[in-house]
This record gives C-alpha cells, sequence and structure tokens, in this order.
C-alpha cells in the first residue's frame, strides 16, 4: 500500500477533528488510511528532524529540547489510533499494516536516535545542564532525552549503529508477529458444550454468558468457552466433567505452541538472541543488566533476591495448598492425582467448604455497572472527580463507552472510554493506553485514556471479585494518565519506570475491599440488595484463600523471563526445554503451570514493554501494600491528607522526578517486602532457600 494523491485528500487523519473532545473520528477511519497516514507522518517528523540537528544556532532548550517535544504531530495522532486498535478492535487489514509498519517505524526512532549531530546537540546540552537555568521539570526532560539518546546507540561506531538499527527492525517485526499468533490461536479456539451432559456443573451466568458466545460465533442452542480468562476460568472452577476441563486446559496452556504456523517458539529464541546482542553492543553483559540499569530494581540480582524472597514461603504455602486439594478429592471419592485442570475446581469447592463461598454466590452481587460506579465514586472521594457519561460520541465498536472527567471546580480533567467486553477482534488480557496524553507544551492538551478488558458479554454483565480487582486496577492506570499535571509530553502519565508503572494501579485495587465501597455498589443484580455483611464477612475473610497458587504461577512467569533475558548467549536455544529447566531449578509443582508460558507470553515478546521486566508487578507490589498503609495509619482510607499528597507524588507527576524520589516525596521513605508478605498472607510462613 501506497499513499496517493486520491486518497489522500479524504484522509480523516489530514483534516482538523471537530467531534467532541477532538475524539478520534473512528466511524471514518478505515484501514486504507494508515499507511498513506503514516507515510506523511514519516515524512514529516523527518523534516522536523533534519530541521533541528541541522540547525545554524547554537543549541538551546527550546530549539533543541523543546523542538524534539513538539515534533511528530501527525505521527502520535495516527500512532494512538492505529495502535489501540490493532490491539482492541483489530482485523486482517491492519494486522498486513501493523505487520508492514513495525520494521519501518522502528527504523524511524533508530534514525532520530542515532542521529549524530542531533545528539551532540543533546549532549551539549546535557554537559552545560547546571549552567543553563533549567526548572526541575525541564532538568528531567533533558536528562531522560540524553538517556533514551545512548540506550539506543547514540555513541557507537557507524558499523555497530547499522548493526543495532537492523536488530531493533527485526525485534519490532518478530515482535508483530508473536502477538498476531497469540491472536490467531485464541480466535480460532473454541470449547463446543453440546447438551446438557456437557454443562454439568456450571452456574447460571456462566451457562448464560457461554450461550452469548455461541450466539455470536452463528451456533444456535450450543453454549461456547473461549479462551478469555473471564470465560475459561470460572469453566475450570465449576465444570464436573474433568474431560472437558483438561481439553479446555490444555488449549489455553498451548496458545503459541502448537507446532504449526502460529507456533512462536522460533520467534522466541531469535528474539532472545537478538536481544542478548543488543545489549552487548551497547556495553553490557546481558540483555537483563541492560534494561534494569534504567529502572528502579538497577540488577538482576536484585530482581532475583525479592522474587527469591517470595517464593520459599509462596511454594510452600502452595504445597500446602495441594495437599488440601488432593485430601478434599479423595473426600468425595474422585481416584485422582491433582492436575493443573483441576485446581480451580477442588480449590473452588475447599473455599465453599471453609468459608460458606462460592463464586456463584458472589458473582450475582457483582454488576459490572456497579464496579465501574464503585471505582469512579473511589476516585471522586480520593481526588475529586467526576464523571458524565458521554453518548453522541463516536466509537471504535457499539460496545464502548465514554465518559466526561471533571475536577471539583467542574473543569476539564480527561475523557475516560471504556471498552470491557471480549470479541474475536481483541487480544486477551486487559490494559490501559491513550489515544492522546496529557500535555502543556502545546496548549492545556486533556488526555483521552482508554480502559480495555476482556469479560463475558451477558444482560446483566456479571464479574467474579478477581474480574472486578482487574477493573479497578486498570482503572488505576486510568487514573496515571488522566490526572498527569506535566508540560512535557516525554514524562506524561504513564512514561515511569517499568518497576514502577504498576504501583498506581495495584494500589488502587486496594479501595475495592473498602467495606463501604462493597456495601454501597455491590447489589443483587436482581433485588438490588447489597451484599449482606455475613457475606462480606467471608469475602474478606477468604482474600488470601489460595494465595500459594496465586503467587507461585506469577513468579514462574517472572523467573522465566529473568532467566531467559540472562542468558550471555541464545543461539540455538531450545525454549520447550529451557522453559523445562528453569521451573525445575525453583522446584516448580507439577500441579501448577506459569500464568504466562513462554510461548504466549505477550507481555515479554509481543513488544520491548515488559521484557526483563515481568518482575516489576511483585516490584510495585511492594511499594503497594506500604502505600495503602500510609492511609490505615491514618485510620481513614480516604484520607484527604494523604490523598491529596499520593495525587501530587504520584498520579499527577508522570516521571518528573526519579521513581525513588517520586515514592519517598510521598511516603517518606522507601518500602521493604514485609507490608507485601504480609498483604499476600505469606508472612508468617519459615523461609527456606529456593530450590
Amino acid at each position: 500500500m501506497t499513499s496517493t494523491d486520491a486518497t489522500q485528500p479524504a484522509n480523516p487523519f489530514f483534516k482538523e477533528w471537530t467531534t467532541p473532545f477532538a475524539i478520534p473520528p473512528f466511524e471514518s477511519i478505515a484501514p486504507d488510511h494508515y499507511r498513506p497516514a503514516f507515510d506523511r507522518a514519516l515524512a514529516e517528523q523527518t523534516a522536523e528532524i533534519e530541521a533541528i540537528a541541522g540547525s545554524p544556532e547554537a543549541p538551546s532548550f527550546a530549539n533543541t529540547i523543546e523542538a524534539l517535544e513538539r515534533s511528530g504531530g501527525l505521527m502520535k495522532r495516527v500512532g494512538g489510533v492505529f495502535f489501540n486498535l490493532s490491539g482492541s478492535h483489530t482485523n486482517e487489514a491492519i494486522q498486513a499494516v501493523e505487520r508492514e509498519m513495525a520494521p519501518i517505524l522502528a527504523k524511524h526512532r533508530s534514525t532520530i536516535f542515532m542521529n549524530e549531530a542531533l545528539f551532540h546537540r543533546v549532549e551539549a546540552l546535557h554537559d552545560a545542564r547546571d549552567s543553563l537555568n533549567l526548572t526541575p521539570e525541564q532538568a528531567r526532560v533533558l536528562e531522560r532525552y540524553h538517556t533514551i539518546f545512548v540506550r539506543a546507540g547514540a555513541r557507537l561506531n557507524p558499523d555497530d549503529k547499522a548493526r543495532l538499527a537492523a536488530i531493533t527492525e527485526r525485534l519490532a517485526t518478530l515482535g508483530t508477529q508473536f502477538s498476531q499468533n497469540v491472536l490467531a490461536d485464541e480466535k480460532s479456539y473454541q470449547l463446543v458444550l453440546d447438551g446438557e451432559a456437557d454443562l454439568a456443573g456450571l452456574p447460571t451466568f456462566l451457562i448464560e454468558a457461554a450461550a452469548q458466545a455461541a450466539e455470536e460465533r452463528g451456533l444456535e442452542r450450543k453454549h461456547v468457552i473461549t479462551l478469555s480468562r473471564s470465560s475459561i476460568e470460572p469453566f475450570l472452577q465449576f465444570s464436573t466433567r474433568r474431560d472437558l476441563r483438561e481439553q479446555a486446559f490444555k488449549a489455553w496452556a498451548a496458545r503459541g505452541d502448537r507446532g504449526d504456523a502460529t507456533d512462536n517458539k522460533a520467534i522466541i529464541a531469535e528474539m532472545v538472541a537478538l536481544r542478548a546482542e543488543r545489549a552487548k553492543l551497547l556495553g553490557y553483559e546481558t540483555f537483563a543488566q541492560f534494561k534494569l540499569d534504567d529502572t528502579m530494581a538497577k540488577t538482576p540480582e536484585a530482581v532475583r533476591d525479592l522474587l527469591n524472597e517470595v517464593w520459599a514461603p509462596a511454594r510452600s504455602r502452595a504445597m500446602e495448598e495441594r495437599d488440601d486439594l488432593q485430601a478434599q478429592a479423595q473426600a468425595q471419592g474422585d481416584n485422582i492425582a491433582i492436575a493443573p485442570w483441576d485446581w480451580r475446581f477442588y480449590s473452588e469447592q475447599l473455599r465453599l467448604k471453609r468459608h460458606s463461598l462460592d463464586e456463584a454466590t458472589l458473582k450475582p452481587y457483582f454488576q459490572l455497572d456497579r464496579i465501574i460506579e464503585a471505582a469512579f465514586e473511589t476516585a471522586r472521594r480520593l481526588f475529586g472527580l467526576g464523571f458524565e457519561e458521554l453518548q453522541d460520541v463516536p466509537r471504535y465498536h457499539p460496545d464502548v463507552r465514554a465518559w466526561r472527567v471533571k475536577d471539583e471546580a467542574g473543569q476539564l480533567v480527561a475523557v475516560f472510554i471504556g471498552d470491557y467486553f471480549a470479541r474475536p477482534s481483541k487480544r486477551s488480557g486487559a490494559w490501559m493506553s491513550s489515544f492522546r496524553s496529557q500535555e502543556k507544551l502545546a496548549g492545556d492538551i486533556r488526555p483521552i485514556i482508554v480502559n480495555v478488558m476482556n469479560f463475558s458479554k451477558a444482560e446483566p454483565a456479571l464479574l467474579s471479585f478477581d474480574d472486578a480487582r482487574t477493573l479497578f486496577h486498570e482503572f488505576g492506570h486510568a487514573l496515571h494518565g488522566m490526572l498527569s499535571d506535566v508540560t512535557y509530553p516525554l514524562i506524561a502519565g504513564t512514561s515511569v519506570s517499568r518497576d514502577f508503572v504498576e504501583l498506581p494501579s495495584q494500589l488502587y485495587e486496594h479501595w475495592l475491599s473498602q467495606p463501604d465501597i462493597l456495601r454501597g455498589f455491590a447489589t443483587h443484580y436482581k433485588t438490588g440488595e447489597a451484599i449482606p455483611d455475613a457475606l462480606l464477612d467471608k469475602l474478606m475473610a477468604a482474600r488470601n484463600f489460595n494465595q500459594g497458587f496465586a503467587t507461585v504461577e506469577y513468579l514462574a512467569s517472572a523467573f522465566v523471563d529473568i532467566d531467559l533475558h540472562s542468558l550471555t548467549q541464545a543461539e540455538n536455544l531450545d525454549v520447550a526445554a529451557f522453559e523445562k529447566d528453569a521451573l525445575a531449578r525453583i522446584g516448580m509443582p507439577d500441579e501448577i503451570i506459569m500464568r504466562h508460558r513462554t510461548p504466549h507470553f505477550t507481555h515479554v515478546f509481543s513488544g520491548d514493554g515488559y521484557s526483563a521486566g515481568y518482575y516489576s508487578y511483585l516490584w510495585s507490589e511492594v511499594l503497594d501494600a506500604d502505600a495503602f498503609n500510609a492511609f490505615e495509619e491514618t485510620g481513614d482510607a480516604f484520607s484527604k491528607e494523604v490523598a491529596a499528597k499520593l495525587k501530587r507524588f504520584i498520579y499527577a507527576a508522570g516521571d518528573l522526578r526519579d521513581a525513588e524520589e517520586s515514592y519517598t516525596a510521598f511516603r517518606g521513605r522507601l518500602p521493604t517486602p514485609e507490608a507485601l508478605l504480609a498483604k499476600r498472607g505469606l508472612k508468617d510462613l519459615s523461609a527456606t532457600p529456593a530450590a
């Protein structure tokens, strides 16, 4: 596809958007608009960069750093729409553009950050930074730009620059293919339940959601379980058909690992080898060392220390849980050895036995609409935000909803978009992104933030407690983007260290468990009755039930990630054997698998975001457990004083400060893992070295 004069005049990206709040005019954008728009955006930014680099004027913050920040306006506009839709509502045409553009955009970025004349200007400013009378924010932006240039290879010789650029382009191509392969496997699989025998044990809410999934796929009077977590996890919890549980579980575990055209193992092997080579070119022994050098953790050793500290008590707890599940199975006459597809089934029964609590009883109290309202009410009480749903605005799918977000003075803060239901055109998981980020350099630019989920669609849509927690988690990310209050785009919103970015999201989860939030918004979808205190007490008492399992499946993925990226030589990597050996080293229980097996580990391989960084959720959890204690110490989970500090130094600050400095400004000190272990109910177990 190439741009033509005939297509350009009608291209929505080349016109001013007169939509409400300048929301992208989704209904007017077609797949064949993207490539011409990218072509023009590339040309425009290339000209802008050449002008900055070739300026005859001596470098200044305004003519170099601010000029860099102002460049690429069309690129941000096109990319903001394209990359959101390529994840949340894709099709074959968009995927073709994605494959085509991935190496082109990677090359474009390399060309900018390896531009010798441009780097000389940045480095001259960096060398003279103490005499430039910069504001603290300007000094931070200059420091970050200098770091980005160096880490992108600006100091390398021409041959090494060329090789690094080629590696970057190839990694972009591979990451795109990895992601599309996983989506293809998820989209192609369906477990068709045909008749009452196949529905054995399933609660009404799951049967209704499975019926709707079947209807969407043209299968009348049948039921379908998909590989969306909101579909398959409750099926594994409730189905009494062990044969069907095994079938569904193995399909879930085998995404990207089927030995066919969508198998990802060769892609992973090549990516790991290229990342290792990239790190060596930049002067690091391993990719993990390179990646972590620009994070809070700093070193792979610090990451492993934290993982090991939590692994020992988590594994011990998981072994106790396994024994309890085995006893539960035996007690009801099931002469089996617990397998991975059995864990959730017997765990649900054991939870009912110990806590008189089961998902089928809880779920009617967790309506999607009410939990959205709960997240909004929490934001109102903490940060003074108000939410007004917008009706007549562009949408990229009929299920999408949008809200105007205002502060206490009624001023616009942001537009928030919610996209909550699973569909074949959407990749699995849950995430936050932006169609437009906050900044003040080009005027008071208000952000457009989106949360994307994969809940099962039904009427009404009912959530598990874990689903509700996911909604709060992603809304915490959304607030990080919406409340951003900085001048420069480079440091706005979630543009922070990878092992700090999960703090605002994981911290926000805590408010879902506040009794007054649950009493106000966990209401029965038929009667409107608030969740009874007795049921609420059971829910709180069971919060750490099965926590050994949850911690072990997460940690296993984090260990494999850091081990893969600590390889000094990764040629001819046997991915399956490596995964098996890495898990054996830590003593991974046979009854549990990684939360994300390597062949579908999109966090790590669909891009560079969480590569050597999946530990970040645990690192941030150390922070969030301690941060919520700051509220609890006041006796008020909605303390105005603590919330004001939280907003100033965390949610609104972007990357204005180093992560450690930001957290210390909020809390007065850095945390230890003790609060995390207590939060997960693992604190009292005796620690032993990791196997």
